[in-house]
């Protein structure tokens, strides 16, 4: 399948979505907040004390030992101590994790914006979908796993700048045409490895739910979300700038290793070589914690 570019340096009427790595990210980071995890302190062993009371001995008389007749034996009071009391271990009470009350799915995009603006800039917030955006993220991922683009369900908003080539010697990609992704990309990096997974285990019902709704069993979810990520991390990254060729209105690969590919990872080509290699480094991490 041929990859539609646009000829020269104009913006084309209907350019495909680059979204490929991005997305992947995009539907695990925009799935709500967590909320806050409190866990119980455990209460410390107290071990109860008794005092011990020891009656006042009364002073010894004093023996005449002139006297003939002995002197009358004095015997001691019997002390008597208090029964000690049996300690007592207080009960341990386990750690009560707070439940965590899922939106519907029909009624979760409200809620999954306001907790993407916890963690995202405003710039960030703008680039996702206005709706269905769980939905629109299962959609995506599927086909992402069959190496397909599915541009109707991205869940994020396609760039603004249009994709360009530098018409010389050889045609090639601009690279000014990579900067575009720049945003997406920057996605990444606002939430740490641990925080994404965590947002997603949490709110993976909701996957599941939607991923049911296109006709599979819901806890297979995770499995295509992996294949996704392998797709893409099958992506090779290219040392330099990939010779096109023109035909009719649209472009495509000179070589035919790249041309090959399948439009997924043809579409993951258009970040750039450098875009390219931050978004595998984080989908390697991503993927390594979502199968632990």
């Amino acid at each position: 399948m041929s990859e539609n570019h646009q000829e020269g340096n104009k913006r084309p009427s209907n350019s495909q979505l680059l979204f490929a790595a991005v997305v992947v990210l995009a539907l695990i980071i925009v799935a709500v907040f967590v909320l806050a995890q409190k866990d119980t302190p455990s209460t410390e062993n107290q071990k109860v004390k008794q005092d011990i009371v020891v009656p006042e001995q009364s002073e010894t008389p004093q023996v005449n030992t002139a006297r003939e007749t002995p002197p009358e034996q004095v015997v001691e009071p019997e002390v008597t101590l208090p029964p000690q009391r049996e300690q007592i271990e207080p009960e341990q009470v386990e750690p009560v994790e707070p439940e965590v009350t899922l939106p519907p799915l029909s009624q979760s995009d409200t809620e999954i914006k306001e907790a993407v603006s916890n963690y995202l800039s405003n710039q960030a917030v703008k680039l996702l979908a206005d709706d269905d955006v769980i939905r629109r993220t299962v959609v995506y991922v599927d086909n992402l796993a069959k190496g397909k683009v599915a541009e109707n369900h991205a869940p994020v908003v396609k760039p603004q700048d249009g994709f360009s080539v530098i018409d010389d010697d050889i045609i090639i990609t601009d690279p000014n045409s990579y900067e575009r992704y720049t945003p997406y990309v920057a996605m990444f990096d606002t939430m740490s490895t641990a925080q994404v997974v965590r947002l997603y285990d949490q709110y993976k019902p909701l996957f599941e739910e939607a991923y049911e709704e296109i006709g599979y069993e819901g806890d297979a979810f995770n499995g295509t979300l992996t294949d996704a990520i392998d797709e893409l991390l099958a992506t090779p990254i290219p040392d330099t700038a990939l010779p096109l060729v023109k035909d009719s209105v649209t472009y495509k690969y000179a070589y035919a290793e790249w041309e090959q590919l399948s439009p997924a990872q043809k579409q993951f080509l258009r970040m750039g070589p450098e875009n390219m290699k931050k978004v595998k480094k984080r989908l390697e991490e991503i993927k390594i914690a979502l199968n632990k």
